[in-house]
């Protein structure tokens, strides 16, 4: 068997992920030629073929779907001799896997920057998608820490609140429910909503609040976007229920406005989470302490 690589591995476990040559270059911030050679080496190095063409994008031959379940698991247990010897360093460098649900993006970066300034030779890279494909991360150790708003309950994990989400409706400022005072919530039934997709979880909030309240939720339309739901709310397609922390500059310059609605906001929280058999390096130990201790308190100034 010829040689192969760290990095050939990496490449062939995010064309996996993504499905495509294109789209994983994209996230490698690489060309599509180089995505393609490291999949040709890694096969050259078996002599097998793993991946295989289908239309214009990629699926995985049975002998790739074997050898992604054991480069996963591979992966995993590199990260945890990599954290193993990071206990040797101690804090003054590190790395940190991080990823977060898409609606944290409005804060995370904030938290990150007071992160560095604390700890300037840690390095954390981070992966912003939706709720199932950050759970899908975390299941597979393929990151060490996950921003997110609701801990999972099919995995073992812990998870730390460390600051609250309130999430609420918004409407385009010229809405007529925009000037009503204290709304039954069952009125919202008449209304049409602009949500986020399926797999989001303030879209699973969302319909479990229209549930419990035996409300029917009209949707008029799924985005994969906070920011394209905001414009289509001001352009009057419909109302939406949002994080908070997500329109503060809409809501103060009166370019959307909060309803008053009966038992809203609702009040989550975010969490740090991790899976439970994680060893975490001290780097991420110190990310997860930094949030757990200035986390809350920093959001409530910045949003």
């Amino acid at each position: 068997m010829r040689p192969y690589t760290f990095k050939q591995i990496q490449t062939f476990l995010e064309v996996a992920r993504q499905g495509s040559v294109s789209k994983a270059a994209e996230r490698l911030f690489v060309t599509q030629p180089a995505v393609s050679m490291q999949l040709r080496q890694l096969e050259d190095a078996f002599g097998l073929a793993l991946v295989e063409p289908m239309g214009r994008n990629i699926k995985l031959t049975a002998a790739g779907e074997v050898f992604l379940t054991h480069a996963t698991s591979a992966m995993g247990q590199f990260r945890d001799l990599e954290a193993l010897m990071a206990e040797h360093v101690g804090l003054k460098k590190g790395r940190i896997d991080l990823a977060v649900v898409s609606t944290a993006k409005y804060f995370v970066p904030m938290l990150l920057v007071r992160f560095n300034k604390l700890y300037p030779d840690i390095e954390v890279y981070l992966n912003i998608d939706n709720r199932e494909n950050v759970l899908g991360l975390l299941s597979r150790f393929e990151t060490d820490l996950v921003v997110m708003g609701r801990a999972p309950s099919h995995l073992d994990c812990v998870a730390t609140p460390f600051a609250t989400n309130p999430l609420a409706m918004v409407a385009a400022p010229d809405h007529p429910l925009s000037r009503r005072k204290n709304l039954a919530f069952s009125e919202l039934g008449h209304y049409r909503f602009v949500v986020r997709e399926e797999g989001s979880g303030t879209r699973a909030a969302m319909q479990r609040l229209f549930d419990e309240h035996q409300t029917p939720l009209q949707v008029v339309m799924s985005m994969p976007s906070n920011e394209t739901i905001k414009q289509a709310v001001m352009a009057g397609m419909g109302l939406s229920f949002l994080s908070l922390r997500t329109v503060r500059h809409e809501l103060a310059s009166g370019h959307l406005a909060l309803l008053d609605v009966q038992g809203l906001p609702q009040i989550n929280h975010w969490y740090v989470t991790h899976l439970s058999s994680k060893k975490l390096s001290p780097a991420a130990n110190a990310f997860k302490e930094f949030l757990i201790q200035q986390g809350g308190a920093l959001m409530d100034t910045w949003s």
